[in-house]
């Protein structure tokens, strides 16, 4: 894994950032084409070269369910076939749950970070609606490697904890509409990440699925989905960070075709952006967000229970605004890709920040007065960690990210395609 050293150009930012498509987005839209009835055809487009979504669509390939042009439905795993979800935990949970649809069953494993993240909760309510789960090779119950099968897989009824991840939801809702008499899932407690949820049920309802979700509870009917054709819309998750640069310089960010993202509740970056002081204009599909040469920012407090990916970007920014800022609801992302509360703050406090992990979230004591970063910041095998980090070069000077090539899980090209904000960095294989 690689070092990469960023030392951006002196003044003003001035740049456009074409971001990726919604990863999430898309690998809900490739399981809805592939469960789709056997003979249909779905073409899906503008799916992001990340990680998640190339795991996603080996799996489709090495049943045949996708080739270069379409996402062919009706064809499940089987014959204790083995899928390396390698890092993406999304592609993981979708999967299990599509392999408890085919009677032959397959094997669900992962690299190491993955083999640690919690998935208990998925494993037990697919048991609960007939399926047989069991670990394999000696792993831990409730976590991957795990053998899915149909066994007596049926629909009804399935309650599950509000406060895990909602992959977890998202993934029942997506093999429902397969399940005889469809399926009505009961959420105890409040849902973290209820627009993940319902950005769920908003692409399966662009297949054809029929979704209600009325307050804790998830109802969806038996009927299948069909072949569509589905463009990928873009993905505010990563246009977090060139908006959050604004935090560090003045300038302007360009977002092209942004705006035509409509799913994705972390579009809420946006309305942060204008907390904090900066200026957000709509022209057509494209999103421009400026801040003013002699502009001073605003230190924010935000809840961010629904959109927990933009913590890691708001959280480096609101080092550098003077003042007190608190990130709230976020307690249940220790267990994402690292521990995303205690590993961010770690890492920004050896970097000479003031951030305090509460019980639900950060504090962050914001100064741009602080002293040079003495080490490389270490992402700890998460994607938005790296990104993020990157960020700080362009306040307090010079910085080096450790294992930086992890952003190939959602966004291979961070670094050039942030060249005009961040430089070209030292070290970029």
């Amino acid at each position: 894994m690689s070092t990469v050293r960023l030392s951006p150009p002196d003044g003003a930012i001035d740049a456009s950032v074409p971001v990726p498509g919604s990863k999430s987005v898309a690998n809900r839209a490739l399981v809805c084409a592939a469960l789709a009835p056997f003979g249909s055809s779905s073409r899906v487009t503008n799916v992001p070269a990340g990680d998640d979504c190339v795991a996603m669509l080996r799996a489709l390939e090495s049943v045949g369910a996708r080739d270069a042009s379409a996402v062919r439905g009706g064809l499940l795993p089987g014959d204790a076939r083995v899928f390396d979800a390698g890092i993406a935990g999304t592609t993981s949970r979708f999967l299990t749950a599509v392999c408890a649809l085919s009677a032959g069953g397959a094997v669900i494993d992962g690299g190491a970070p993955l083999r640690q993240r919690p998935m208990a909760d998925l494993h037990d309510a697919l048991r609960r609606l007939g399926a047989d789960v069991a670990p394999v090779d000696g792993a831990t119950p409730g976590h991957l490697p795990v053998r899915v099968a149909a066994g007596t897989v049926r629909g009804g009824a399935v309650r599950v904890r509000g406060d895990v991840s909602s992959q977890f939801v998202s993934a029942l809702m997506l093999v429902a509409p397969r399940l005889v008499g469809g399926l009505r899932i009961d959420v105890d407690g409040e849902m973290v990440s209820r627009p993940y949820v319902e950005m769920t049920a908003r692409v399966m309802s662009t297949f054809g699925a029929v979704v209600r979700i009325t307050g804790q509870s998830i109802e969806v009917d038996e009927v299948p989905y069909a072949g569509t054709d589905y463009e990928v819309e873009p993905d505010f998750s990563s246009a977090a960070f060139p908006v959050m640069a604004l935090a560090f310089r003045p300038g302007r960010i360009h977002l092209p075709g942004l705006g035509r993202a409509t799913l994705q509740g972390d579009s809420v970056v946006l309305d942060i952006a204008r907390q904090m002081g900066l200026s957000v204009e709509r022209n057509g599909h494209d999103i421009t967000v400026r801040r003013g040469a002699g502009d001073v920012l605003s230190p924010v407090s935000v809840d961010l229970a629904d959109a927990s990916d933009l913590v890691p970007a708001v959280a480096v920014a609101c080092t550098h605004i003077p003042g007190t800022s608190v990130i709230t609801g976020v307690g249940f992302i220790r267990a994402k890709e690292s521990d995303r509360l205690g590993d961010l703050a770690h890492e920004l406090n050896s970097g000479g920040c003031a951030v305090t992990v509460d019980g639900d979230g950060l504090t962050v004591v914001g100064t741009p007065e602080a002293g040079a970063f003495r080490r490389p910041f270490a992402t700890h095998h998460d994607h938005r960690l790296a990104m993020a980090f990157a960020l700080l070069s362009l306040g307090r000077g010079p910085c080096s990210v450790a294992d930086a090539d992890v952003v190939s899980k959602s966004w291979p090209s961070y670094f050039r395609d942030m060249a005009g904000v961040l430089g070209v960095p030292a070290g970029l294989n």
